[in-house]
């Protein structure tokens, strides 16, 4: 199994979004090289977190080469110290750093270190004005080329955007963003995406062949994501020859329980309101069934599209992966490639094949296709 395909627990995920923070903070000097850091046990008061969850976190910074440990002194920011010659800078542009992003980004670092190149982080928060001034930030750091996540889905206009990117002072490779759904194969960008639309037509043939024929898509409305996500479904139910697909938007904002229950409901035509995925008492059931006190069908079948909190659901949710690790390592290698090579490289424009991570919640008579809302979208 692939490192970004491990199933991820609730452990595994506060351990990710402890290390996005550490390696955010040394990589945009909020820790200058050579600041102290607070002791694994002061850290875990601080976080709420376990000691042991902190060891980790300050070995994993220890093998990229951030902090130094110094016997009987403490751990240490480390000093990058700059090689004569042309060593390479590079800056990330990333929207956030929990989620999505770590395994991205360590994908990313991999790749870097073992070119000898150095990384520099910045963070938009999805908020245009702030993309812009991170990029001019990193551009003012001195770097030679830019992996840049951009919110090209929220701009009036994404052609232009991407061209001023393009138009930028260093090359830039997209990561998870192109411009598919508006230019086609006139796409100018260089990128490597998660094949998106790939991993919704493999979802819906996985319910098919287990025998489910009416499907419903529950998506947000304003995730970068949702187009491709769309039209592999819409895809997937012609070439199968379903009938009647339900599709439902919702937006992030606002997004709890009760609208979910509600979308859920909305999906299996109104009939038996109840939360969908509710722990039964007794022995557990699969495929996200109500408890047996109903005398409803249990019939729901769901699959996650992100594999990030899937198997932390009180019924382990079937999920389409990205390959986050890889997109961010073959990103960078990209970049190393165009940096060495210029115009004489060719230019690439990469998809990945998400892989469907089969578990417990897909074995009834119908299937719905959910686009994780709560949790937000890369």
């Amino acid at each position: 199994m692939a490192r970004d395909e491990v199933p991820a627990s609730g452990r595994e995920l506060k351990f990710r979004a402890l290390m996005a923070e550490l390696r955010r903070g040394i990589l945009d000097g909020t820790w200058p090289p050579g600041s102290k850091r607070p002791t694994e046990r002061a850290l875990a008061t601080e976080t709420g977190l376990s000691v042991t969850t902190v060891r980790r976190a300050y070995e994993d910074l220890v093998a990229l080469g951030l902090v130094e440990r110094r016997q009987g002194a403490g751990t240490f920011a480390a000093h990058r110290h700059e090689e004569p010659g042309d060593r390479r800078i590079v800056g990330v542009l990333v929207p956030d750093t929990a989620f999505y992003s770590p395994r991205v980004l360590q994908g990313i670092e991999k790749e870097l270190a073992a070119a000898g190149a150095r990384l520099v982080l910045a963070c938009s928060h999805y908020v245009p004005a702030e993309e812009d001034a991170a990029v001019r930030r990193l551009l003012s750091s001195g770097v030679h080329g830019l992996l840049l996540v951009p919110t090209l889905h929220t701009a009036v206009d994404p052609g232009r955007r991407a061209e001023e990117l393009l138009a930028l002072p260093v090359p830039a490779v997209l990561v998870e963003r192109r411009l598919a759904a508006t230019h086609g194969p006139g796409d100018p960008t260089e990128h490597v995406c998660t094949d998106h639309e790939g991993g919704a037509y493999d979802a819906v043939r996985h319910l098919r062949a287990l025998g489910h024929d009416r499907l419903a898509l529950l998506v947000r409305s304003d995730a970068p994501t949702t187009a491709p996500i769309e039209s592999g479904f819409a895809r997937a139910v012609a070439d199968l020859g379903l009938h009647a697909p339900l599709r439902i938007r919702e937006e992030r904002q606002g997004w709890n329980p009760r609208r979910a229950d509600r979308a859920v409901a909305d999906a299996r035509g109104g009939r038996h309101r109840r939360p969908l995925l509710r722990r039964p008492r007794g022995r557990s059931r699969p495929c996200g069934h109500p408890p047996r006190r109903s005398a409803g069908p249990q019939d729901l079948a769901l699959i996650s599209f992100d594999n990030e909190f899937a198997d932390v659901a009180e019924t382990p949710l079937t999920a389409v992966s990205p390959p986050k690790y890889q997109v961010g390592r073959l990103a960078a290698q990209i970049l190393l490639r165009r940096l060495a090579d210029g115009d004489a490289s060719p230019l690439h424009q990469v998809q990945l094949r998400p892989r469907l991570v089969v578990r417990a919640s897909c074995g009834a008579a119908r299937g719905v296709v959910a686009r994780k809302s709560p949790s937000g979208a890369y």
